[in-house]
């Protein structure tokens, strides 16, 4: 299993799973024989505050944290928080985003406007950036509240592990009343890439 350390975060803002997603995410590593570290920064843990996880994977690893600069792939949840976290993305890199904007505070309180050229912008750097409406998924699958699993699903697609064994973490992972709605929705998110 000869595989040097690699770095995903997880950003987004309280509320919408990014501890799940990092939860599942560390479970399917450990799984396959990987030595995982998984932590955790946030701001504020309360809705709406951003959240950012780090997951890092290989045969050994000894720290936790990514610096700037480090991360193989971000997925973000939302745009703002994608292009708050770019930095620590690494040259050649992946960033797997929703299309979906949470306004901050300052936007609800009228001080500013949410930008409307994050991606292009982003794009316009070189960076790939794979993007999905990832909350018009979660809702087909039947909850707003699984928008973190369409897009683990999606970024299924380049962490090297077959579509079964995600599967299987999620049902051993979720509460049960949930998994087929979170079955569905990692389906929607692995069938959406480009």
């Amino acid at each position: 299993m000869s595989q040097s350390v690699k770095n995903i975060m997880i950003v987004g803002v309280g509320g919408q799973g990014t501890l799940l997603a990092s939860k599942l995410m560390g479970k399917a590593f450990v799984e396959k024989g990987y030595d995982v570290k998984v932590s955790e920064v946030h701001g504020m843990s309360q809705r709406g505050g951003s959240v950012v996880t780090y997951v890092r994977y290989g045969d050994k690893v000894y720290s936790p944290i990514i610096e700037k600069g480090e991360a193989d792939i971000i997925i973000a949840f939302e745009q703002l928080e994608a292009a708050r976290w770019l930095a620590f993305l690494k040259p050649g890199g992946i960033l797997i985003t929703s299309t979906q904007k949470i306004d901050p505070m300052p936007v609800i309180m009228g001080n500013t406007v949410y930008p409307d050229d994050i991606l292009p912008e982003i794009r316009e750097k070189g960076v790939q950036v794979i993007s999905v409406d990832a909350l018009s998924l979660a809702k087909k699958a039947g909850s707003a509240k699984v928008t973190n699993i369409v897009l683990l699903g999606l970024a299924a697609h380049f962490l090297g592990f077959d579509k079964e064994m995600w599967m299987e973490v999620i049902r051993t992972t979720v509460p049960k009343k949930t998994i087929a709605t979170n079955e569905t929705a990692f389906e929607l998110g692995f069938s959406a890439k480009e």
